[in-house]
């Protein structure tokens, strides 16, 4: 494709953006895949394209809930024909924000880091929970466990409330908590009703010029959440991965040390996780 005919701002693990003029920018969804906060060398062909539409069909969903970063504009009104119908399907034009200084992790289930810290401490980010958990069971409510945002290359780190609130205020801190349950236990629900289990996911959070907090970047994909199978959730197992945490089981499973470089993923491995990617969309949004 040409170069864009607008200027590139910014480039993260996943997306570009570009500018558009002083109110709104082109967020373009690529087909680069991070995990534990490395890029890897392989893209999967496509990924961005599906995560989305999937991204679009939640920010849809749950409107209701809180604003997101949509103008209500098309990559047609900002892009030339031709370039335009090359991005359609994985970029959107989205309001400029200031994004929070945290990622909102919403914990519905005890798996990963949460199952790690669990054993050792009997909580999860500060947060005590019953004794006599198992791995992957489901907790007696969703938990809001925040964390800091790395720079690319970085690692995130869990962070308590008291200090989200010393990033935010107690205010913002306590508007975001409860918006991301909310955003979480309504999505919960429903990709259940699909035969999907949204075991945790992350939200990003920006403020428009008017101080309004707005849900931005990516929602409840399989990049920002950990998917599992109905069919095959057992507890006190690790359940078979639904989405891009495949990779990250086959990284850890490779003896990577998690510090860049990552190493190379095998094609089969690319090309169950983008079978993944697809299944995920098609069971969520009913799409083919």
């Amino acid at each position: 494709m040409n170069k864009l005919a607008l200027t590139k701002i910014y480039s993260g693990k996943v997306r570009d953006l570009y500018a558009i003029d002083e109110q709104k920018m082109l967020m373009v969804a690529t087909d680069r895949l991070s995990a534990f906060d490395v890029i890897l060398p392989e893209p999967i062909t496509g990924k961005g394209e599906i995560l989305t539409q999937i991204s679009n069909f939640w920010f849809k969903k749950l409107e209701h809930i809180m604003p997101n970063h949509f103008t209500g504009e098309s990559v047609y009104d900002v892009l030339p024909k031709e370039q335009a119908e090359q991005l359609v399907h994985r970029a959107v034009v989205v309001k400029k924000l200031k994004p929070l200084k945290i990622e909102a992790i919403v914990r519905g289930y005890l798996s990963g880091s949460g199952w790690r810290d669990y054993q050792q401490t009997g909580a999860v980010c500060g947060i005590v929970l019953p004794a006599g958990l198992q791995e992957a069971e489901k907790l007696p409510e969703a938990i809001f466990t925040p964390s800091s945002k790395a720079a690319v290359g970085d690692h995130d780190e869990n962070i308590s409330l008291k200090q989200c609130a010393s990033l935010l205020g107690e205010e913002l801190t306590e508007q975001v908590r409860l918006k991301a349950l909310a955003l979480y236990n309504e999505a919960a629900a429903y990709a259940l009703s699909k035969g999907i289990i949204i075991a945790d996911t992350k939200f990003e959070f920006g403020l428009d010029e008017h101080g309004t907090l707005t849900l931005m970047d990516e929602v409840l994909t399989p990049d920002s959440s950990r998917f599992w199978s109905i069919d095959n959730y057992q507890i006190g197992t690790n359940p078979p991965s639904f989405d891009k945490q495949f990779v990250r089981d086959w990284l850890v499973v490779s003896g990577w040390n998690k510090q860049p470089p990552a190493p190379h993923v095998p094609p089969e491995i690319i090309a169950k996780t983008l079978a993944k990617y697809q299944q995920a969309l098609h069971l969520l949004t009913d799409a083919s």
